[in-house]
């Protein structure tokens, strides 16, 4: 069993799962500011924060059912459910699997599109890297994932993120890495699930293409998309606004049918 914690009583349940190198503790920021009327469960994913390294390579359908089995354990059939980055993936590998249980999908700071070549021959790249001097890897990578226009005010973000980052089994980073690399296309679940889905995104996001996963949404009634003006991190960089987005968006109840 995955680690998790759960927090507050709301009515709505909503699964927080972290990103790369992350762990369930980076929602501290934003847990303030989001409605009473969610109960949280926030979860460790494979090889991150207390959860145990699972396989040699955490492919993002792996996580998907690990997160589906912390689910049946606490017994619950219907929930919103938010990814950041890595998470998002494994949220979209668990919409594929599991449409009836979600009553939301967010993707927060994430994409449906897989990585292109050049992106997956990076990933293949770092693999000894990770193994073999990890501490580099974070302290090369985590900056960049924030606002650069705003990396002095966010120094202490950094510094956090990064903390975070050096904490993580660096087996369990080399396994999502190669899960990831092995993503596959989830345009259709865009398309397709009845779920409500909402899109947080950075302008200033170096890992994702924002403008490329804007451009691309299908044009349907249950999505929704938002750009901000920040990085990779708005759990970090802007957890007020994130949190208030989703207060608004995932509380407001749609018809079960939307018509498109």
């Amino acid at each position: 069993m995955l680690n998790f914690e759960r927090k507050g009583n709301g009515k709505e349940t909503l699964v927080l799962l972290h990103g790369f190198m992350e762990n369930l503790s980076i929602w501290s920021d934003m847990e303030p500011h989001l409605s009473k009327d969610f109960s949280l469960l926030k979860i460790d994913l494979p090889g991150h924060g207390q959860s145990d390294v699972l396989a040699e390579v955490h492919t993002m359908e792996l996580m998907a059912d690990e997160v589906k089995k912390v689910l049946d354990h606490e017994k619950l059939e219907k929930v919103h459910l938010l990814g950041h980055s890595m998470g998002g993936y494994t949220a979209l590998a668990f919409a594929e699997k599991h449409p009836k249980t979600l009553k939301s999908l967010t993707l927060f700071f994430s994409t449906y599109f897989p990585d292109d070549e050049e992106k997956k021959q990076q990933r293949i790249k770092s693999y000894r890297i990770i193994k073999d001097a990890f501490s580099h890897y974070a302290r090369a990578g985590i900056p960049n994932l924030f606002n650069p226009n705003e990396r002095d005010i966010l120094e202490g973000k950094i510094e956090t993120a990064l903390a975070t980052a050096l904490s993580t089994n660096n087996l369990g980073a080399l396994a999502s890495v190669k899960g990831m690399v092995e993503r596959t296309d989830k345009k259709h679940i865009m398309e397709n699930l009845e779920a409500k889905i909402l899109i947080l995104a950075g302008k200033h996001d170096n890992a994702v293409k924002t403008e490329m996963v804007i451009k691309h949404l299908p044009d349907r009634t249950n999505i929704k998309s938002y750009v901000l003006d920040c990085g990779h991190n708005g759990h970090w960089e802007k957890p007020g606004i994130c949190a208030e987005i989703i207060n608004t968006e995932l509380l407001h109840n749609l018809p079960k049918k939307l018509i498109l």
